[in-house]
This record gives structure tokens, sequence and C-alpha cells, in this order.
């Protein structure tokens, strides 16, 4: 394998410059860069990345934490960051905590000590479950830190996210526009903010148009199709049951829809049915499911870059970036007919 000092002799210069050509650090005659290239072009050098890193104090590398990659709308998302780092000459490390709470924030704690001993440059994090120590933990690293999907209090993260609050609120009032009243809420779990604040958003949706909200519809999920299904089986069990449900994503409203049709249950003749996320298998569902549509990708996309862009301005202030959500509409919600207008 070819080293530094062979393409110096070759090229008939010295190993600084040789360096300075490879890392860009310092201005280089076009006859010497031109010398150097065409000797490592014959010796088919390949730079040492860990001797680049030391000299540099950059690895050109990025962590992320994330969940669980199979999940689908984790995944979507993962394509955006993982395509712009390539793009722009990063390499990415993704570390999964699992759907767990309590394995979650154990392997949380555990990647984040390992990407800072392997000297990222920057961090992405988004995760189902965080803690106020895992949090105190990201506010101790030195490196730019970008959190997605979530409204974490942090001090010099970026946060890049939709307006879950809004999203609850839309999914609800496009119930309401199609004529239903009886509407439940499978929600995510309340210990994460998302999730928590597309719950307020159904309730003030709810309270706007003057309808009460009935306990007993409300079924705190875990996110997974597996707690959609059980939570719709428990609301089968009830003397009266909801005419229509907004579930908290796409993966528990793909489950409640198994199950209702396992009991015999239409959807939506029966029971109509709205998710959140609008993940690519939403379009495939039988019926196809309307959602609220996160720009996965597109968060991506946006988040990669701002990181990058940290990494290399690292004066750039902190910034907290919001991503629209749109309603998709397809054939899980059965218009029952009636607008009804907010209360006074």
């Amino acid at each position: 394998m070819a080293t530094i000092k062979d393409v110096a002799g070759l090229a008939g210069v010295s190993i600084s410059t040789v360096s300075h050509v490879v890392n860009g650090t310092r201005f280089v005659s076009e006859e010497a860069t031109s010398k150097v290239r065409d000797a490592i072009t014959t010796l088919d050098y390949k730079p040492s990345a860990l001797a680049r890193s030391l000299k540099t104090s950059k690895t050109r590398t990025v962590g992320m934490l994330t969940s669980s990659n199979a999940n689908p709308f984790f995944a979507e998302v993962i394509q955006g960051v993982e395509a712009t780092c390539y793009d722009l000459g990063y390499h990415l490390v993704l570390c999964n905590s699992g759907m767990s709470e309590q394995s979650g924030l154990e392997k949380q704690a555990a990647y984040l000590q390992t990407l800072s001993e392997k000297r990222v440059d920057g961090l992405l994090v988004m995760s189902a479950y965080s803690s106020e120590l895992f949090f105190q933990l990201l506010d101790q690293q030195s490196f730019p830190l970008v959190v997605l999907d979530c409204n974490a209090p942090l001090k010099n993260a970026d946060i890049i996210m939709d307006d879950p609050d809004l999203g609850g609120y839309e999914a609800t009032r496009y119930l309401i526009e199609q004529g239903h009243r009886a509407i439940g809420c499978i929600s995510g779990p309340n210990l994460l903010s998302p999730s928590k604040e597309r719950l307020n958003g159904y309730r003030r949706a709810l309270c706007d148009f003057g309808i009460t909200v009935n306990p007993q519809w409300i079924i705190e999920g875990a996110l997974t199709a597996e707690s959609g299904y059980q939570a719709a089986c428990q609301l089968m069990t009830l003397e009266a049951m909801p005419s229509a449900l907004f579930c908290g994503n796409d993966l528990m409203a793909m489950g409640a829809i198994s199950a209702l049709q396992s009991k015999g249950l239409i959807v939506p003749d029966d029971v109509s049915i709205i998710g959140y996320d609008d993940i690519e298998l939403a379009a495939y569902t039988s019926p196809p499911l309307t959602s609220i549509a996160q720009p996965k990708r597109k968060l991506g996309v946006m988040a990669a870059k701002t990181l990058i862009q940290r990494i290399e301005n690292p004066d750039t202030a902190p910034s907290v970036k919001t991503l629209k959500s749109t309603l998709v509409v397809r054939h899980s919600v059965k218009d029952l007919g009636g607008i009804y207008e907010k209360s006074a």
C-alpha cells in the first residue's frame, strides 16, 4: 500500500506539500498540485482517514440516534439524511435504541458514549423515548446537535419538526367536517411530547366544535401496529363505539383497521380511521388510509444540511424550524354529511 512518503518521492515534493494538496489546508502551486495528483493516481494512494482526522480535528462522520430504522416513518427520514450526508461528503453512523422505553433509554446513553469516543463531528437525534437524564447528557456534548421530531429542552441544539398539536387538530377537524361527532383517539405514549401534543390537538378540535370528550374513547398506544390492534379491540368491548378514530401514527391506524375487520366491521362504513405520518404503506392498506402527512424525506434532508452547516460554521446560532404537515385524503373516512361550525 502506497504511503504519503511514496507520493512525495514520485512527485518530487515534500511530504507537507502532499498533505496540503490532499487536505486543502494551504495554497499549493498549480504545477506542484498537478504532480501530486498524478502521483496519487499512479500509486493508487488512499489517504488515511484516521491520520487526516487527527490533523484536521474532523472525521467527516456524523452520528444518528433513532428508535428503529425498521419503523417506516424513521426509515423514510433516514433515507433523506443518508443521501444528503453522502452528497456533502460525510459518512453516517446509525444507532438504533429500540422501541422499548427502558432498554431504549439505556441504549441511548451507551451509544452516545460510543459516538463521542469515535469523535463524530455532529449528532442527529430522532428517538421515541427521551429522558431528562438523556437531555442532560446531550447538553454536555461539545459537538453540534440537531433534534428531529421533538421539541427537546436543549440549550445548543437545532430543532426540526412539524406542529403536532396542529396536526392532531387538523385530523380531528376533518373527521368533524365529515359529520362525525363520536370520535375516539388511539394516541402515542403520553411520555413523548409529539404524542402528547397530537392528543392535545384532538381535544382542542372537539372543544372548538362543542363536542364532549369521552375519556373511554381515548386509549394510549405504543406507536406499533400491535398496540393499535389491541386498542381497537378494547374499544369494541365498550357499550358504545365511536364512529371515527384519530390514530397518533399510521402503524397504530393499520393495527386498528385489522382489529375492526377481524370482528366483521367495515372501514369506513362502520368506523372511520385517520392516521398520522402518511408512511408509504398508507396508500396500500385496505382501504387506503387517510393521514396527516409529514414531509419525512424533507425532514431528513433539512436535518442533515442543518447539522453539516453547524459543523462547518460552528458560530451559527441554533434555530427551531417547523415543517408543515398536510392532509392526504384517501378512503378510510366516511362522509356522514353535515359540517359543524366552531362553538362561539
